[in-house]
């Protein structure tokens, strides 16, 4: 089961398509984020789905919301996929140990062995503010980012 809104994102550590090293935890205090679950680097509906954020960024940009993709695939797959398609925001491999942070955010699907197409939109106190997910083999709508990104950008966040 998927985490719930108001609920503290668990932090994270996982390679990016360059292989640096991405904390969740390094934004908290700067950026809100928009943490997006996606199966497979390649396929048919990954593809479309992430070439329309590419050709959105500025959705997330303007309102100063880092955009983070996480799936199954390996840094050096979501750098060929990245190069391929010219994705200019971070692809993050949750490869080793095998789908461990979307088990954690509870979108792994076992038996396909790869996440759920989930999207949690997190506040600058690391706090789920908003979340949205699609049935399998359907595209997020550009909409549901839109909507969750007002929702996260309305909410005040809770000063430590």
């Amino acid at each position: 089961m998927a985490l719930e809104n108001d609920t503290l994102a668990p932090d994270f550590e996982l390679a990016n398509q360059f292989g640096e090293l991405i904390r969740l935890s390094d934004f908290r205090g700067t950026k809100p984020v928009a943490l997006m679950f996606f199966p497979l680097a390649f396929s048919q509906t990954c593809t479309s789905e992430l070439c329309e954020l590419r050709d959105n960024l500025a959705l997330f940009r303007d309102s100063n919301v880092e955009l983070l993709a996480i799936s199954v695939d390996s840094k050096s797959t979501l750098r060929a996929f990245a190069d391929a398609e010219g994705f200019d925001f971070t692809l993050l491999a949750d490869f080793w140990p095998h789908g461990s942070v979307a088990k954690e955010f509870g979108v792994f699907v076992e038996q396909k062995g790869y996440a759920t197409r989930a999207t949690f939109l997190i506040d600058t106190a690391g706090i789920i503010r908003a979340s949205f997910h699609s049935t399998p083999g359907q595209a997020r709508e550009l909409a549901a980012y839109r909507a969750a990104l007002a929702a996260l950008l309305s909410t005040p966040t809770p000063r430590p």
